[in-house]
């Protein structure tokens, strides 16, 4: 990782894709400045030397859990395998996938095409043993953070569903669970989007 190291010339002739990503509705309207810092990454991929720019919000309101579709996301993994990226930069590089398929999928496009990720805390180039470890440690400790979320939310949707009858529970769908008093007391829960 670096954060001051001049990019190579192949990497700037290739479009900077800042992505830009809210995990729901209610984040859009209310946390103005985390968009607004998201925003400022152009001039960020600007000062870095990059000529083409290109902003993906598409995604904004959406999950990136894995269990939504990220039409911006999709738009991303396309450019990069027509080796048209020749960086992504996001706020925070664990923000770009919150499930392992996804994050390891885009580092692998990464490190094909020669693209890097910027984020707050430098620069990672993916065909660098050593950016790729600390890349891949913070998509897993983004993943096991959304584990940790759902993990509280099921809970707390359990306890407020029936507190003093035992439940079964049986998973339906992704974030869809039924939970079955044992005296036949039917209960559906949804586990809100975590992210």
């Amino acid at each position: 990782m670096t954060s001051s190291d001049a990019l190579p010339a192949a990497v700037l002739k290739r479009k900077a894709v800042v992505y830009v990503r809210q995990s729901t509705q209610a984040q859009v309207q209310t946390n103005l400045e985390s968009q607004r810092r998201q925003y400022e990454l152009v001039e960020v991929a600007r000062r870095r030397g990059f000529r083409d720019i290109e902003v993906i919000d598409d995604d904004l309101g959406r999950s990136a859990s894995g269990m939504v579709a990220r039409p911006g996301f999709e738009r991303l993994v396309a450019w990069l395998c027509a080796g048209e990226v020749g960086a992504v930069l996001c706020f925070d590089a664990s923000r770009l996938a919150r499930n392992g398929r996804d994050w390891h999928h885009l580092l692998e496009l990464c490190g094909l095409v020669e693209a890097r990720v910027i984020d707050l805390d430098g620069v990672y180039d993916p065909c660098r043993p050593n950016d790729r470890l600390l890349l891949g440690m913070k998509g897993s400790i983004s993943e096991f953070e959304l584990g940790v979320l759902r993990a509280r939310m099921f809970d707390a949707a359990r306890a407020k569903a029936r507190p003093s009858v035992p439940m079964k529970v049986r998973h339906l769908s992704p974030g869809i669970f039924n939970l079955r008093a044992q005296k036949d007391h039917l209960t559906h829960a949804h586990a809100p989007e975590a992210d």
